[in-house]
């Protein structure tokens, strides 16, 4: 779960293109739900034994971390096809595959180079890796910054519904953007939403916007707390990096893309005679505006390239009535991870177990049991397993751009990015809860099993419903679910929860060690599938689409897509 965002959206209240989302009928539309009997014979078919089988073929050796482009995807794409097969499902891409190509280019810095910054005749050399990271994505074999003068400019946000404007005309043309991670803290929640990260707020919008002002190179501060993730997370950016191929070869990105550590860019700041934190508590308000630092920078990255025709694997179950049957509810769940890489504690093998073999094997067994139901749901169900997301979302955006159903007759995305693997919740955690309409499903779903309840976001502070799959559908207008395990589990203490969250991202997110563990007990997983397979079932049986509730930044992009 990279819960990466890519870089088309523009932030919000800024309009997305929208070529592949075709015009429509217009929709019945409400706020009621669906409560349609569920099949319990379909609710019967989610067993642990099942599921643990699928993350352990999924998360094996032999996989090899499951890296787009590499052996480990063709032994995972393998698999998928053949267990979608022996289901019984047909091929989801209309074209009579279970495979939708993704054209990716791999890119990968190789010669760990030094990046430079000088005032006068005092330089200061970051080592690679140890200081900072760095990487481009023009499709070139070498990108260089060259005394390229650095300018800070705070949070780089443009909000103009908040009368909000970091860069108030900066020039930073060939210069190199400094800019702090996350939203502006401020004590308004109205703006930036309080403790809710924006899209405003993510890493990926702040090279988005060194793009828009056609800056050489952004340059990003790294603060654990601020970016939900520790600086080894960054680290693990030294590998091989893949985009999408685009006509001009990316070539309209800034030249070098990175991070630096909260040290040096302290460092930086004491170079250039300014007082970092100052500078910082200046930065969260309104006045800010950018501050030339009197500092170049120079790097020059070699690159090796190479083109990766990549897959999303695609299965359908046929909805049951032929009015309805060419529209469809979407589950997702990310098939890759970060393949073989640098070595940890003696092992270079990023298995993935939780990220997102898990989730993975609940797409499986999701598909099961739709499948085993004696009557299926009204509309058709697309399980879609995704290439690339720990690169960006990259297989999710290239579904959004080139869909193979239409999106204005998709009514929902059930996303799944990790699941439970420690017991039972008496919640559910809902990431961006009060979204949509799909919100209200789950919470009818969960006062069933029991009366549980659903929970926000327990970080919203990390922004985490730009840092997955399902983004790249509500970014086009489709409602998007994006589900996590409760916190309050059944016979543990309070502090549980947040406890096992807090280990895995400081143990093992985006790690080798990110491994089946001793003790899991995945009751919890099928208590959260048979909840995901009730929303979809029940959305593929409504009357009515879901939508995005008032004032959400998707609803005027879903509006659009449903006129006549």
């Amino acid at each position: 779960m990279t819960r990466h965002t890519v870089h088309t959206f523009r932030a919000l209240g800024v309009a997305l293109t929208l070529a592949s989302v075709t015009s429509a009928c217009g929709r019945s539309s409400g706020t009621s739900i669906d409560n349609t009997p569920v099949p319990a014979e379909a609710l019967a078919a989610f067993d642990t034994a099942t599921v643990m089988q699928h993350i352990r073929v999924l998360s094996a050796d032999s996989l090899m971390g499951r890296g787009p482009g590499t052996a480990g995807e063709e032994k995972s794409v393998v698999y998928l096809e053949s267990q979608f097969k022996a289901m019984g499902l047909k091929p989801g891409n209309p074209d009579g595959s279970y495979i939708q190509k993704v054209p990716l280019v791999g890119i990968t810095v190789k010669n760990s180079p030094t990046l430079t910054f000088t005032k006068g005749g005092t330089s200061t050399a970051l080592k690679w890796h140890d200081d900072y990271v760095a990487w481009t994505k023009h499709v070139s074999p070498t990108a260089s910054l060259k005394n390229s003068e650095l300018v800070f400019v705070g949070y780089g946000v443009e909000a103009p519904q908040f009368g909000w404007d970091d860069f108030k005309g900066v020039d930073l043309t060939g210069k190199t953007m400094v800019v702090l991670v996350n939203d502006p803290p401020v004590a308004d929640t109205a703006i930036f939403g309080g403790a809710r990260m924006t899209y405003y707020g993510r890493w990926t919008y702040k090279y988005e916007q060194g793009m828009k002002h056609k800056a050489a190179g952004v340059l990003i501060v790294h603060q654990t707390e601020r970016a939900g993730y520790p600086f080894a997370v960054v680290q693990g950016k030294t590998a091989e990096q893949f985009d999408l191929v685009t006509p001009d070869k990316n070539m309209n990105r800034s030249e070098v893309e990175g991070w630096i550590s909260l040290d040096q860019a302290k460092a930086l700041f004491t170079l250039a005679g300014q007082d970092f934190a100052a500078l910082e508590r200046k930065a969260a308000t309104k006045d800010f505006t950018p501050v030339p630092l009197g500092v170049t920078a120079s790097v020059t990255l070699q690159n090796t390239l190479r083109t990766v025709d990549s897959r999303n694997v695609v299965a359908m179950l046929d909805g049951s009535d032929p009015a309805l049957k060419n529209e469809y509810v979407i589950y997702t769940a990310h098939w890759d991870h970060f393949g073989i890489g640098e070595k940890v504690k003696g092992d270079s093998i990023y298995n993935g177990a939780s990220d997102n073999a898990t989730g993975t094997a609940g797409l499986l067994a999701m598909a099961k049991a739709f499948a085993a139901a004696k009557t299926a749901p009204k509309r058709s169900i697309l399980f879609l397993s995704v290439t690339s997301e720990e690169q960006g979302l990259l297989g999710s955006q290239y579904y959004g751009m080139m869909p193979l159903y239409p999106l204005n007759k998709t009514l929902a995305n059930i996303n799944m990015d990790g699941l439970n693997t420690w017991g039972k919740t008496k919640d559910v955690v809902v990431i961006g809860l009060g979204a949509s309409d799909l919100d209200d499903y789950a919470r009818a779903a969960a006062a069933e099993q029991g009366g549980r309840s659903l929970r926000g976001d327990a970080e919203p502070e990390k922004g985490f419903y730009y840092r997955s799959d399902h983004f790249n559908f509500a970014k086009v207008g489709v409602p998007a679910f994006d589900p996590e395990s409760g916190i309050e589990y059944v016979g543990k203490d309070a502090a549980y929860g947040r406890k096992t969250r807090d280990e895995y991202t400081e143990n093992d997110y985006h790690k080798p060690s990110d491994e089946i563990k001793p003790g899991w007990e995945l009751s919890g997983a099928v208590q959260d599938l048979q909840l995901f397979f009730t929303i979809g079932y029940r959305v593929a049986s409504a009357a009515r689409y879901p939508e995005w509730k008032a004032g959400n930044e998707f609803k005027a992009i879903r509006d659009k897509s449903l006129k006549p």
